[in-house]
């Protein structure tokens, strides 16, 4: 045998090699105070208001952006402790809101002009309203659809309808027509993939 034939073959190195995996290392104190510093400097007063409640509630993700203005406030003052029930184990958390979060949170609900019953953080995607899609938004105020306004075709339109866009003697760009709209009938499906 050949000393070649007597090694083992190469194994690429794992994703993670040397990699932090598992859970991260909490944030130190000094790390916590630079971010709240930072974002107070930048005027993000959302941010703030949640990042700060996040540290203090250590709740969830999926239940801080669940949280109401009523759980955090009543009478117009913001309480100095709160009680939720989380979303995954339906426990209730109690925590307690420390000066700078409750200041964060006050200009962020003045800011936003929530009211008692409005989410605390609402979606800002879906800013407009909070149950249709942005298409709809836009043709309820008043705009258009933007593939209708460019002339585009819908991927998943019936194949007998052509190219709409284009005069009936030019051919797309990219060369000839593709097999789907040209060859209609014409083509064989995709092999199965067998296992090995």
């Amino acid at each position: 045998m050949n000393d070649s034939e007597k090694t083992a073959p190469h194994h690429p190195a794992p994703w993670n090699k040397g990699k932090l995996i598992g859970q991260k290392p909490p944030l130190k104190l000094r790390e916590i105070w630079a971010l709240r510093t930072r974002l107070e400097l930048a005027g993000k007063i959302r941010e703030l208001a949640l990042f700060n409640l996040a540290i203090d509630s250590k709740l969830r993700g999926c239940d801080l952006v669940q949280l109401r203005v009523n759980d955090v406030a009543r009478g117009g003052e913001i309480l100095t402790r709160a009680s939720v029930v989380q979303q995954k184990t339906h426990e209730p958390v109690r925590f307690e809101l420390t000066e700078p979060t409750r200041a964060a949170v006050a200009a962020w609900i003045t800011k936003a002009g929530l009211t008692s019953g409005s989410y605390l953080f609402p979606s800002r995607r879906l800013a407009p309203s909070l149950n249709t899609t942005v298409r709809a938004h836009r043709q309820g105020m008043g705009g258009t659809d933007r593939r209708q306004s460019t002339g585009v075709r819908h991927p998943l339109t019936s194949p007998h309808q052509g190219h709409a866009d284009l005069p009936a003697n030019q051919e797309p760009a990219g060369g000839a027509t593709p097999a789907w709209s040209s060859q209609a009938g014409k083509y064989r499906p995709l092999p199965r993939h067998r296992g090995r």
